[in-house]
């Protein structure tokens, strides 16, 4: 990981356009492809990003540019869309970088690993003739939280959030474009369960085709007695 803190302005052109004025900024260049523009408050979320795949190259300023100040161009150009981010770098305050290694993934406790053992035992909850392949399947990038098959034989992975949101449905999607270059596993289709599904995670996984689900926690695990209710 290479992580630069500079002085910069940044913009993201293609199929959306977006400008950050120059201000002093945390860019984060990962191992993956990935590139990330942090401010110093605000939120957790970068101000602006692009997704591996993708391609990172410096340049010299041109004429105007330099005369503007401008020190070193970086353009990230996505592999899979003319989408691209382009920071123009006016000073250098740090650059470092550090060989993180593997990462073990995330591990998972309270109701996110309940809801996982859960719906393992539940397969049938995804549909008739699901069978379950592994839970936390292992892949490059980290653990897929459960691997099934579908009746039909497909591959189905699934991915497991509390609440799902936006970050929740990229989780899933980049280990749907991994699990997809296997041919033992493809055609791979996704599944993003939760206990709430915010409605702009659910417009973005249908458009990706990805499947919701609504889990109910307490009936999975018999604290809702449906016997007992008057209504």
């Amino acid at each position: 990981m290479r992580i630069v803190i500079a002085r910069c302005s940044v913009d993201y052109v293609g199929r959306l356009k977006a400008h950050l004025p120059l201000a002093t900024r945390l860019l984060i260049v990962k191992a993956d492809g990935s590139v990330l523009v942090h401010s110093d408050g605000g939120s957790y979320k970068p101000l602006n990003w692009m997704s591996p795949p993708a391609r990172l190259s410096t340049a010299q300023p041109d004429a105007t540019d330099a005369e503007a100040g401008i020190t070193e161009v970086w353009t990230v150009q996505s592999a899979k869309s003319d989408d691209r981010l382009i920071i123009r770098i006016h000073d250098h305050i740090h650059d470092s970088s550090h060989d993180l290694g593997v990462d073990p993934g995330l591990v998972k406790d309270g109701v996110e690993a309940d809801l996982q053992r859960l719906l393992a035992e539940q397969i049938h909850t995804l549909g008739e003739g699901y069978t379950l392949v592994r839970r936390e399947y292992m892949t490059a990038i980290g653990p897929v939280d459960i691997l099934a098959r579908a009746a039909d034989g497909s591959t189905v992975a699934v991915e497991l959030k509390r609440r799902g949101d936006i970050d929740g449905v990229e989780q899933l999607t980049r280990y749907l474009e991994l699990l997809n270059r296997d041919p033992l596993l493809a055609p791979v289709k996704g599944v993003f369960a939760a206990q709430q599904i915010k409605p702009q995670a659910r417009v973005l996984a249908t458009d990706r085709g990805i499947d919701c689900l609504t889990l109910d926690y307490d009936a999975m695990r018999g604290v809702d007695d449906s016997d007992s209710r008057l209504f």
